[in-house]
C-alpha cells in the first residue's frame, strides 16, 4: 500500500534548499511538498503544499513513521550552506536523509542520500509528480536503470539503484539501510525535447555544494551581535536570488494564507522594487559586493523605460506581465482559498515606489557601487514624473484593493526621492534643478506635517484625514523625514505600540479602521517585518531595553533551522504567510545591525542624528525604504 496522504505540515515545519534558480521545501516528515521547475515562479511539479499529497509530493522516511506521519527526531543545515540534514532516532536504528540542490550547471537536481547511522532501519520512498500544480499526471516509464516522467516540456528523471515500482499513479520503493550504508536518490529536470540527461553523483554534488557556500560564506563581513541568525538570514537571502539576473524574490511560496482559512493569499515569487533598499543594506554591510552589484543591475534594467509605466514588482528577468489566475482545483494551505498565480498589485500605482528606486540608487552611489551615467539620467526622468504626479493618491506599499488615498508613508518617500536628488546635485555635482527640487521637498514636507498628522493623538496617521495607523510611520526617521527625538516621531511609535500591537507583534494596520481601507474581507496576522521596524524605532527613540527583548522574541519565533515566513498568527501560535520571506530575513540582519551599533539608514546630506534616550551609542543617518 502507498503511505498515507496527509495535509501539508504547519508552515514553521519547512526548510528550504535551493540552487539559486528555484527552491523546495522539505518538511520535517521528509517530504518535498513544494518545487517549481524550472525557476522559482514556473508551475510546481510538487504541490502539496497547497492541497495535500495528491497534488505531488516526495516523502523519504523510514517506513514506521511515514506511516503515522511522523515528524524527524531533528535537522539541521550543515553549516553556512542550504544542505539540509534530517534525523530519524526509530526502535530499530537512527538514519540521516542529507537534501540538497547542487548549483545548476544543467538540468536541475535535487539529491537525497540516505545515510544509516546505527542499527537497520526500514524505509520507504513515495514519490507524486503531478506537473502544473498538481492538475498533471506525467506519463512515466523505465529508461534503463531510471524513470522518466514526461508532460508536455516537461521531463523529469530519477536515478537510484533502488528498487522502484508504480502503485496507484505513484513511484513507490521500500528498502532497509544499515549503519554506514549510502543509499542516493537524484531527481532531475530536463526539457522533455532533449537527450537524457547524466545522472549526478550524489554524494559528489553534496561536497561541490558543501563547498559552493563556504566559498561563498567566506566573504561575510558582518561583526555585530546575533552572528548565527544573522548569517543563516544572509545564506537565506542569497538561496532566494535568482542567479542568472541578480533579482531577489519576495519568497518561494504562493498563496500561503496571512490569515488560516482566508482569502489573503498572495503570489510572492516576483521581485519588488521597494524591497531594494533595504536589501541593498543588510547584503552590503556584510560585505557581499557582488549580490548587492547584481541587485542594483537588476533594479537598473527593471525600471528602465518610461518612468510613467514603472511597475512596483517584476519577474525574476524583468518581465513585466505577471498576470493574475487562480486554480481552483487546489483547496489551498488547511482550505484557505484561493490559490493563485501572478499577482494583479503589479499594475497598481503605488507612489512610494518612485522614491524607493531613488533611494536605492542614492545608496548605491554612497556606498561606492560603480553607476554608469545613465543611471542618473534615469533618476532625472523618475524625478521628472515625480514632479508631476506626487499629488496622486494611491494604492500604498500595502497594495490595498479598495479606493487610492493620500496614504503618508507615499508622500514620505516622494520627499525621499527628491531629498537624494538635491543631495546628489549639490554634494556630487551632478546636473539638476536642485533649487526646484527642494522647494518641492519642502512643501511636501510641510503638507505631511499638516494634513498627515493628527496633533490631538500626537501621531501620524495612516493617510490624510485618517483615524488609523499604518506600521510603515515606523520609517519616517529612516529615510530622514523627522529624527527620531521629534515628538513627532515619539508620539507615532507609542501610538503604534498601543494600536497596532498584539502580543508584542505589529499589524501592518488594522483592517477595519476607516471603513476598511484594504477593500478586502477578513483581517490577517501580524506583520514580522514591521515588528523588526518596532525593534529599531523602540531603539532610536531610546528604548533599548524594550527593542532587544522585541528581538529575542522575534528571532524565538523562527523554526528549527531558522527561517521566518510573511507573518505571525498570535492566536493560534503559528507562522502564516508565505515563506521564507525575503523581507522578514532582511529585517532581522538591519535589526541586529541597528543594535550592533550600525547605522540602518541610507548616507545622506547633513549631521548624524542619534537615537535619543539614555542609551544613545550609535550614529545614524537618513535613509530606507518600505515593503508591501
Amino acid at each position: 500500500m502507498p503511505a498515507a496522504v496527509p495535509p501539508p505540515a504547519p508552515i514553521e515545519d519547512y526548510a528550504l534548499i535551493g540552487d539559486l534558480l528555484t527552491g523546495a521545501l522539505i518538511s520535517r516528515e521528509g517530504s518535498v511538498d513544494w518545487l517549481c521547475l524550472p525557476r522559482f515562479d514556473s508551475p510546481a511539479c510538487f504541490a502539496a503544499l497547497l492541497h495535500d499529497a495528491s497534488a505531488g509530493r516526495w516523502l523519504l522516511a523510514p517506513a514506521r513513521e511515514a506511516a503515522v506521519g511522523g515528524r524527524a527526531t531533528s535537522r539541521r543545515y550543515r553549516g553556512d550552506s542550504l544542505i539540509l540534514e534530517t534525523e530519524w532516532r526509530t526502535p530499530d536504528g537512527t538514519v540521516r536523509v542529507i537534501d540538497c540542490m547542487p548549483p545548476r550547471t544543467g538540468g536541475a537536481d535535487v539529491v537525497r542520500l540516505v545515510q544509516g547511522v546505527s542499527g537497520r532501519v526500514d524505509m520507504t520512498m513515495d514519490l507524486r509528480l503531478r506537473f502544473d500544480y498538481g492538475s498533471v499526471v506525467p506519463w512515466v516509464t523505465r529508461r534503463g536503470e531510471d524513470l522518466c516522467a514526461v508532460a508536455g516540456p516537461d521531463s523529469i528523471w530519477l536515478h537510484t539503484p533502488v528498487e522502484t515500482h508504480g502503485e496507484h499513479l505513484t513511484t513507490v520503493a521500500d528498502f532497509t539501510v544499515g549503519a554506514g550504508q549510502a543509499v542516493p536518490f537524484v531527481l532531475t529536470h530536463h526539457a522533455s525535447h532533449l537527450r537524457r540527461p547524466r545522472p549526478a553523483d550524489a554524494e559528489q554534488a553534496i561536497t561541490g555544494t558543501e563547498r559552493y557556500w563556504a566559498d561563498w560564506m567566506s566573504g561575510c563581513r558582518y561583526d555585530g551581535g546575533w552572528q548565527t541568525a544573522v548569517r543563516r538570514a544572509l545564506v537565506t537571502l542569497k538561496g532566494l536570488t535568482y542567479a542568472p539576473t541578480g533579482g531577489i524574490l519576495a519568497a518561494a511560496t504562493t498563496s500561503l494564507p496571512e490569515r488560516l482559512g482566508g482569502p489573503r493569499n498572495w503570489d510572492y515569487r516576483y521581485c519588488w522594487l521597494r524591497d531594494s533598499t533595504f536589501t541593498l543594506q543588510a547584503l552590503l554591510s556584510a560585505g557581499f559586493l557582488e549580490e548587492a552589484r547584481a541587485w542594483r543591475e537588476w533594479l537598473l534594467r527593471a525600471a528602465a523605460g518610461d518612468p510613467s509605466q514603472l511597475q512596483i514588482m517584476y519577474a525574476l528577468d524583468g518581465t513585466r506581465r505577471i498576470p493574475e489566475a487562480e486554480l481552483p482545483w487546489l483547496s489551498g494551505y488547511e482550505g484557505s482559498r484561493p490559490v493563485r498565480t501572478g499577482n494583479d498589485a503589479a499594475g497598481q500605482f503605488q507612489l512610494d515606489v518612485w522614491g524607493e528606486v531613488l533611494d536605492s540608487l542614492h545608496l548605491a552611489r554612497e556606498t561606492g557601487l560603480a553607476v554608469d551615467t545613465t543611471a542618473w539620467d534615469l533618476q532625472r526622468m523618475l524625478l521628472e514624473y515625480l514632479e508631476g504626479h506626487w499629488r496622486d493618491p494611491d494604492n500604498s506599499l500595502w497594495e490595498v484593493r479598495g479606493d487610492r488615498r493620500h496614504f503618508v508613508h507615499s508622500k514620505v518617500l516622494a520627499w525621499a526621492g527628491l531629498d537624494r536628488a538635491v543631495d546628489t546635485v549639490r554634494r556630487h555635482g551632478l546636473p539638476g534643478p536642485a533649487d526646484r527640487w527642494a522647494e518641492l521637498r519642502d512643501r511636501i514636507h510641510r503638507e505631511v506635517c499638516d494634513q498627515g498628522y493628527d496633533p490631538e493623538r500626537n501621531t501620524f496617521t495612516q493617510f490624510y484625514g485618517s483615524r488609523g495607523l499604518d506600521a510603515a510611520l515606523l520609517l519616517l526617521p529612516r529615510v530622514g523625514f523627522l529624527p527620531w527625538h521629534d515628538p513627532r516621531i515619539r508620539g507615532t511609535v507609542e501610538a503604534v505600540g498601543r494600536e497596532l500591537c498584539e502580543d508584542g507583534l505589529v499589524l501592518r494596520y488594522r483592517n477595519d479602521a476607516d471603513g476598511g481601507v484594504d477593500g478586502l474581507p477578513g483581517d490577517e496576522g501580524a506583520f514580522l517585518a514591521c515588528s523588526f521596524w518596532y525593534a529599531n524605532a523602540l531603539h532610536g527613540t531610546g528604548r533599548t531595553g524594550e527593542a532587544r527583548e522585541l528581538f529575542d522574541h522575534l528571532l524565538s519565533l523562527r523554526n528549527d533551522v531558522g527561517l521566518l515566513s510573511e507573518e505571525y498568527d498570535v492566536r493560534a501560535g503559528r507562522q502564516i504567510g508565505n515563506t521564507p520571506q525575503a523581507f522578514s530575513m532582511v529585517g532581522l540582519v538591519n535589526t541586529a545591525r541597528f543594535l550592533s551599533g550600525m547605522s540602518i539608514e541610507t548616507p545622506a546630506k547633513g549631521p548624524a542624528q542619534t537615537p535619543a534616550g539614555p542609551e544613545e551609542d550609535r550614529k545614524v543617518r537618513p535613509g530606507g525604504g518600505a515593503r508591501r
